[in-house]
C-alpha cells in the first residue's frame, strides 16, 4: 500500500519538474529573442543616426563647394575686370579680398541669437592659442592676397588661373609633411597631371602677353602668381592641422572671420602707407572708364565674392582635407580659363586646350579614386556591422544551449 500511495506523488513531482524545465527553456528562448530585438533596434537606431548625419554632411559639403565655385570664378573675373578698366591699385585689389569679414558675423550670431537653432554661444571654446594661430595665418593670407593681386594685374585670367594650379604639387608635399597625408595612386596621378598642365602652359605662354605688357612685368606677374600658389599650399595643410582641434563648423566660420580681420589689418596698413583710400576716390571719379557707380559696384561685388571663395575653401578643408580642397580649387581653374576666354577674349590656343584637358583629366581621376575609396569604406562598414550581428546571434545560441543543458541536468537530478 505504501508503494501504491507514493507512486502517484512521484509522478506528480516528475510532471512539475518537466513543466518547470519547459518554462525555463521557453523563458530562455524569449530572452534570446528580446536580446536579438534589442540588437536589431540598436542597429536600426544607429543606421538612422548615421543616415541623418550623412545627409547633413553632404548638404554642408554641397553648400561649401557652391560657395567655392561661385566665389572663385566671380572673384577672379571681377579682379581682372577692375584692372581691365584702368583700376591700377594692387593694394585696393588686396584689400577687397578680405574686407568683407563683417559679413561672416551673420552666420556666427544669427543661429544662436535670432534663429535659436543652436545652444552654443559664438566663440565658445575659442582658446587664446586658436586666436593667436588665426591671427598669424591671417597675416600670411594677407600677404598671399597681395601676391595674387600683383599676378592678376599683369597676367591674363586664363594664364593666371592655370599657373595657380601649380600650387597643388606643393600642397601634396606640405600635406604629407604637416598632416601626414597618405599618397595614393589617385591623388598622385591627379597632382602629376595638374602640375604638368601648369608646366606646359609656362613653356608655351611666351606669345600670351597682352599688348603693351613688357617682358619684365610679365615675369613679375608670373612669379608673383607662383608665390601666391606656394603660400596657399602652406596655408591649406596648416588649416587642416588646426581644424583637427576644432569642435564644430561654427568655429571654422569664427576662425575664418579672425583670419580675414588680420589680413584686412595688413592690407589697411599698406593702403594707408601708399595712400590707397585717396587713390580709390581718385580712381572712382577720374580714372575708372565705366564711371563712379560702376567702380563702387565692382569693389562691393569683389568684397562679397572673395568672402564666398575663402569661406568655401575653409569649409572644404574642414569637411574633407587640405589636399581635397586644393584639388577642388584647381579643378575650378579650368572653368576660370574658359571664363577668361568668354568674358575677356583671352587667347585660347593649342597649349591652353591641352592644359585644360589635363586639368579635367586629373580632377576626374581623383574623383573616381575618391568614389572607389568611399565604396570600399562602405563595404568594410557593412561587413563590420554584419559581423557584430552574427557574433551576437551566435552568443545567444550558445547561451540557449548552455541553459538547456543546465535545465535538463537539473530535471534529471
Amino acid at each position: 500500500m505504501e508503494f501504491l500511495t507514493q507512486h502517484p506523488q512521484q509522478e506528480h513531482d516528475q510532471d512539475q519538474a518537466n513543466f518547470s524545465r519547459e518554462l525555463m527553456i521557453i523563458d530562455t528562448k524569449n530572452n534570446i529573442k528580446k536580446s536579438g530585438s534589442r540588437v536589431q533596434m540598436h542597429d536600426q537606431e544607429t543606421t538612422n543616426t548615421t543616415s541623418t548625419t550623412k545627409k547633413r554632411y553632404i548638404f554642408l559639403l554641397g553648400i561649401n563647394y557652391l560657395c567655392l565655385f561661385v566665389g572663385s570664378i566671380s572673384s577672379t573675373l571681377l579682379s581682372k575686370f577692375y584692372f581691365n578698366h584702368k583700376g591700377a591699385s594692387r593694394w585696393v585689389s588686396t584689400w577687397v579680398q578680405s574686407a568683407g569679414f563683417p559679413l561672416l558675423l551673420l552666420p556666427i550670431y544669427l543661429p544662436f541669437y535670432v534663429l535659436k537653432s543652436t545652444d552654443r554661444k559664438p566663440f565658445t571654446g575659442f582658446t587664446p592659442k586658436i586666436l593667436s594661430l588665426s591671427i598669424l595665418i591671417g597675416f600670411l593670407l594677407g600677404f598671399n592676397n597681395l601676391l595674387f593681386s600683383w599676378g592678376n594685374s599683369y597676367l591674363p585670367v586664363s594664364t593666371n588661373s592655370l599657373v595657380l594650379s601649380s600650387q597643388l604639387a606643393f600642397t601634396l608635399i606640405t600635406s604629407v609633411i604637416i598632416v601626414k597625408q597618405k599618397i595614393t595612386y589617385a591623388n598622385l596621378n591627379c597632382v602629376i597631371l595638374l602640375t604638368l598642365s601648369s608646366v606646359l602652359l609656362a613653356l608655351g605662354s611666351s606669345h600670351d602677353k597682352p599688348k603693351g605688357l613688357t617682358k619684365s612685368k610679365y615675369l613679375i606677374g608670373f612669379f608673383s602668381t607662383v608665390g601666391a600658389g606656394l603660400l596657399f599650399a602652406l596655408y591649406l595643410p596648416l588649416m587642416e592641422k588646426i581644424y583637427k582641434k576644432v569642435h564644430c563648423y561654427s568655429m571654422v566660420v569664427e576662425m575664418q572671420m579672425v583670419m580675414e580681420l588680420a589680413a584686412t589689418v595688413l592690407a589697411t596698413m599698406g593702403m594707408t602707407i601708399n595712400r590707397g583710400f585717396l587713390e580709390m576716390k581718385k580712381e572712382s571719379k577720374n580714372v575708372f572708364d565705366l564711371g563712379e557707380k560702376a567702380y563702387w559696384l565692382t569693389v562691393i561685388f569683389n568684397v562679397v565674392t572673395w568672402q564666398l571663395c575663402f569661406m568655401g575653401t575653409a569649409g572644404m578643408v574642414f569637411l574633407t582635407s587640405s589636399l581635397t580642397g586644393g584639388i577642388c580649387m584647381t579643378a575650378l581653374m579650368a572653368v576660370n580659363v574658359l571664363g577668361g576666354v568668354i568674358v575677356y577674349g583671352d587667347n585660347f590656343g593649342n597649349t591652353k586646350i591641352v592644359s585644360t584637358l589635363l586639368c579635367v583629366w586629373g580632377f576626374s581621376s581623383y574623383l573616381y579614386g575618391m568614389y572607389m575609396k568611399m565604396k570600399e569604406e562602405e563595404k568594410k562598414k557593412e561587413s563590420f556591422i554584419e559581423k557584430l550581428i552574427n557574433d551576437d546571434f551566435l552568443q545567444g545560441q550558445h547561451q540557449f544551449v548552455e541553459m538547456t543543458q543546465i535545465v535538463t541536468h537539473n530535471g534529471r537530478g
